[in-house]
């Protein structure tokens, strides 16, 4: 198709039918930008304009009719191309699929499993929550066929699927904490805040050196020393000790604003942190085609992938 790509096209098919920018935007699920961009691209690739923008209005080029005369049957043909292979795929999906998931099942996970669930109705998912101390170890004693985890993932028996769910940092503290009032602190004021740990009975647990420095770092962007605080095992004892003002505890946006109800702490932003990101991981000799199948499930909900 001479470099032209499938999304190029579905955005021309919706701006046309649309004349909106905004409109054919939601309904591709990307931003009013992304549109514009992908038909430039498009146009690019063509070598003449297809749409003609103003201030108060959007229309077709005369190049643009003929080319959506053309377009939109082969276009159909192609879809329903797929959707006759994706049932096919699905009919050969089924049985049970085991999630493992830390701390909290975020509006990004809801999504893909409500997608997975629609595409392959006959397949039953259990979810399961996994430590924060072990976040590898479940996938690899076939616990359960994938893994939600905090990223990063450097594991070289596992693979890593898509990474989503990009959030910026908070610090989770007691109400009576020292920093509890503040809208907002910086990463080099972690040095007056001991952060609670991955652990299991008090001393490091099995996730990785690596792993667990980036869910509690020891030191601020500047090389100062950040106190340790207690190890815990669950997100929960890690809640329960910050509300007990036992340490503090850094968190993505979404696991603050699921636990924002608890009266005896508070979530801060943190301004100089890298952001946290969740990735689907499974084992290399362990891959069910449902694993597969909700990989794609994620792509589907996440813009970019």
């Amino acid at each position: 198709m001479g470099g032209i790509e499938i999304r190029e096209l579905e955005a021309f098919l919706a701006l046309a039918e649309e004349l909106h920018f905004g409109r054919a935007g939601e309904r591709l699920y990307v931003s009013q930008s992304r549109v514009s961009q992908l038909l430039r691209s498009l146009e690019g690739r063509i070598g003449a304009p297809l749409v003609e923008r103003t201030s108060r209005r959007v229309r077709l080029t005369p190049l643009g009719e003929s080319f959506i005369g053309s377009l939109r049957p082969a276009y159909d043909g192609l879809r329903a191309a797929l959707d006759e292979v994706r049932a096919a795929a699905r009919a050969e999906v089924g049985g049970v699929l085991r999630i493992g998931f830390q701390g909290t099942v975020d509006d990004y996970l809801a999504k893909a499993i409500a997608l997975f669930e629609k595409e392959c109705p006959g397949c039953v998912l259990e979810l399961t929550e996994i430590p924060l101390s072990d976040p590898f170890g479940p996938v690899r004693r076939q616990e359960v066929d994938c893994a939600v985890v905090l990223m990063p993932v450097r594991e070289e028996d596992l693979v890593l699927g898509p990474v989503f769910s990009r959030q910026p940092q908070t610090l989770a503290v007691s109400v009576r904490h020292s920093v509890a009032a503040r809208e907002s602190i910086s990463a080099e004021e972690l040095t007056g805040c001991q952060l609670i740990g991955v652990g299991a009975g008090g001393v490091p647990g099995p996730a990785p050196t690596y792993w667990r420095l980036a869910q509690t770092p020891d030191h601020t962007p500047e090389l100062r020393p950040i106190p340790a605080g207690p190890l815990v095992n669950t997100l929960q004892e890690g809640l329960s000790l910050t509300a007990a003002d036992r340490g503090a505890m850094l968190l993505c946006r979404s696991t603050a604003d699921y636990h924002g109800r608890r009266s005896a702490i508070t979530f801060i932003p943190v301004d100089g942190l890298p952001p946290s990101e969740l990735g689907l991981i499974w084992h290399r000799s362990h891959v069910p085609p449902t694993v597969l199948a909700f990989a794609r499930a994620v792509k589907g909900i996440t813009p970019g992938l």
